[in-house]
């Protein structure tokens, strides 16, 4: 695997960390899977955490979508920070019990994870708690229902209601059979890890009140 370094000199006024980070993967991508890019201000070199943050997408795995034509770049770059800010108050115990609350209310693990994000600023309850919310839920809780497979099958029913209507909708009937298909693989991959019953089938009759 090739590696390359590149020095990139940013001014402010002149060049914003976005632009400079776009122009870089336009030029690296194509040739390299593995850069090390320094940056400088003003003669100044930006903190660890910011070159990182900046650049990670150049160091990580690119990844695309399933059942999409392009090759995928986007994703997100957790903090480079693992130990809790000295500005948070809350305790393991508190963001726990807030868990608790929020999930009684119905919300599911990442719309948890959202409002304690932007309302608590805990970016990252495992860096708090030293676990997931999902585990967390199930140390207390019930097993909540699997999040992906659910919404997946949602959308699945309502691409058929949507068929109901409109019989001649070619392009849903095709975005059907996606959905379903990854509805298919992941069931597989759930009955492997024996979070499903081996004999669990999606089936699109009763499909409706699996979501209901």
């Amino acid at each position: 695997m090739t590696e390359r370094v590149v020095h990139v000199e940013m001014h402010f006024g002149l060049c914003s960390h976005a632009d400079a980070r776009n122009h870089i993967e336009q030029l690296l991508l194509p040739q390299a899977r593995t850069c090390e890019v320094t940056s400088c201000v003003h003669g100044g070199f930006l903190r660890r955490s910011h070159l990182l943050s900046l650049f990670r997408c150049l160091t990580a795995a690119i990844m695309g979508r399933m059942h999409a034509p392009g090759k995928g770049l986007s994703q997100s770059a957790l903090p480079y920070r693992r130990s809790v800010p000295t500005w948070l108050k809350l305790t393991s115990d508190d963001v726990k019990e807030q868990i608790y609350k929020l999930a009684k209310k119905g919300l599911t693990p990442s719309q948890i994870g959202v409002i304690l994000r932007d309302s608590h600023g805990v970016a990252q309850v495992r860096f708090v708690t030293g676990n997931k919310i999902l585990r967390i839920l199930k140390s207390k809780e019930p097993v909540p229902h699997l999040e992906d497979l659910y919404h997946l099958i949602k959308k699945a029913v309502a691409v058929r209601k949507h068929l109901e209507r409109n019989r001649k909708d070619k392009d849903a009937k095709f975005r059907l059979i996606l959905i379903e298909s990854r509805i298919h693989r992941l069931a597989r991959y759930y009955k492997t890890k024996r979070v499903l019953p081996p004999n669990w089938k999606y089936e699109s009759s009763t499909a409706s009140a699996l979501v209901a």
